[in-house]
C-alpha cells in the first residue's frame, strides 16, 4: 500500500522502516531534512515539502501524521488542507487529546476529508515487536487502511475501537493505567532495596516473570535496566508526564469515576521533580527502556 508519512522522530522513523520491510511504498517528510534522508536510504521516497509529499501520492491519498499533540497537529493539518483533495485520509498517530480528535474529524468531514485517530503504543521496541494500535474513526476509512495497520501491529495488535475520538480516548486510558503500573513497580522495588535482605533486583525481576501474577513486559524491561545499572546510580529519579495521565484523571473527575491509584501515580511524578527517590529512578529507567524517553543524568 502507498502511504505518506509526516514526522520521523523516535517512533515515526521506526514505523516507516517497519512499513518498508513489508513492501509498502512510503513517501516521507520531516521538518528537518536529515531524518527524511535516513529513511530514504532504507527505501522510502524522501520529500522536503508538504506540496511535494501530496503530489507524490496517488489519490485518494492516506497521510499519517506523527507529530507532538496540540498545536503542532492543527498546524500540520492546516498546512496540508490546501493540497489534499476529497476522499483523502489523514491519520493522527500521536498522543492527542480525544476532544481535539473529535473536533478535527468534524472539521475535516465538512471538507470531505476523512480522519482517523490512532493511539499508538510500542515505543522504541515497535520496529521489532510491532505497535499496539487503537483506532477511531469511520469504519470505511479504517478498512481502507487495514493493510497498514496489519503491518505495523503484531498479531491481533490493532482494533477499531469506535468513532472519531475513540482511538485517542482508549490510548489515554491505556497511558493512565501505565502510570499506575509503573508506580507500583517503582514502590515495590524501593521496598526491596531498603529491606534488610537486599536481594538482587534484576534477579527478582527475572524471577517474577516466571509464572508470577505480576509478570509483564515492564518487568522484563526492569530486569534489563537493572542489568545495566543495578542501583540506577547514573540517572535521577525525575519523571516527566506527557499529558495523558492528567487527561485521564480529569475524565475520571468529569465522570465521577474513582481512580485513586491513577491519581496518586500522577502526583508521585510531580513529587519526583522535587527530590530524588529510588522509586522514581525505576520509573525513569523503565520509560527509557520501553519508549526511549530521555533520562536526566545524576
Amino acid at each position: 500500500m502507498e502511504l505518506g508519512f509526516i514526522g520521523l522522530g523516535r517512533m515515526g522513523a521506526n514505523m516507516v522502516e517497519r512499513l518498508l520491510n513489508d513492501g509498502h511504498r512510503v513517501v516521507a517528510y520531516n521538518r528537518s531534512p536529515e531524518p527524511a534522508r535516513a529513511v530514504a536510504a532504507k527505501g522510502a521516497m524522501a520529500v522536503f515539502s508538504l506540496p511535494e509529499l501530496v503530489k507524490a501520492l496517488t489519490p485518494p491519498r492516506a497521510i499519517w501524521i506523527m507529530v507532538p499533540s496540540g498545536d503542532p497537529v492543527d498546524q500540520m493539518i492546516n498546512a496540508l488542507l490546501p493540497h489534499v483533495t476529497a476522499g483523502d485520509i489523514l491519520i493522527d498517530g500521536g498522543n492527542s487529546n480525544y476532544h481535539d480528535s473529535v473536533r478535527r474529524a468534524e472539521a475535516l468531514k465538512a471538507q470531505t476529508i476523512r480522519f482517523l485517530d490512532v493511539g499508538t503504543s510500542g515505543g522504541i521496541w515497535g520496529l521489532k515487536v510491532g505497535y499496539c494500535l487503537m483506532i477511531g474513526g469511520e469504519e470505511e476509512a479504517f478498512r481502507r487502511l487495514e493493510p497498514v495497520f496489519k503491518t505495523l501491529a503484531p498479531e491481533d495488535g490493532y482494533l477499531h475501537v469506535g468513532p472519531s475520538g475513540a482511538g485517542h480516548f482508549t490510548k489515554m486510558i491505556h497511558n493512565g493505567i501505565e502510570y499506575g503500573m509503573l508506580q507500583a513497580y517503582g514502590e515495590g522495588f524501593e521496598l526491596l532495596r531498603t529491606s534488610p535482605f537486599k536481594p538482587d533486583l534484576g534477579k527478582v525481576a527475572h524471577l517474577w516473570n516466571r509464572g508470577s501474577v505480576v509478570r509483564s513486559w515492564l518487568l522484563e524491561l526492569a530486569e534489563l535496566a537493572f542489568s545495566k545499572d543495578p542501583d540506577l546510580s547514573k540517572i535521577r529519579g525525575y519523571v516527566e508526564d506527557s499529558g495523558e495521565g492528567r487527561w485521564t484523571i480529569q475524565e475520571a473527575i468529569d465522570r465521577d469515576v474513582p481512580a485513586p491509584v491513577l491519581t496518586l501515580s500522577l502526583f508521585a511524578r510531580f513529587r519526583s521533580r522535587q527530590d530524588d527517590s529510588f522509586a522514581a529512578k525505576v520509573i525513569a529507567a523503565l520509560r527509557n527502556e520501553f519508549g526511549g524517553h530521555s533520562v536526566k543524568p545524576q
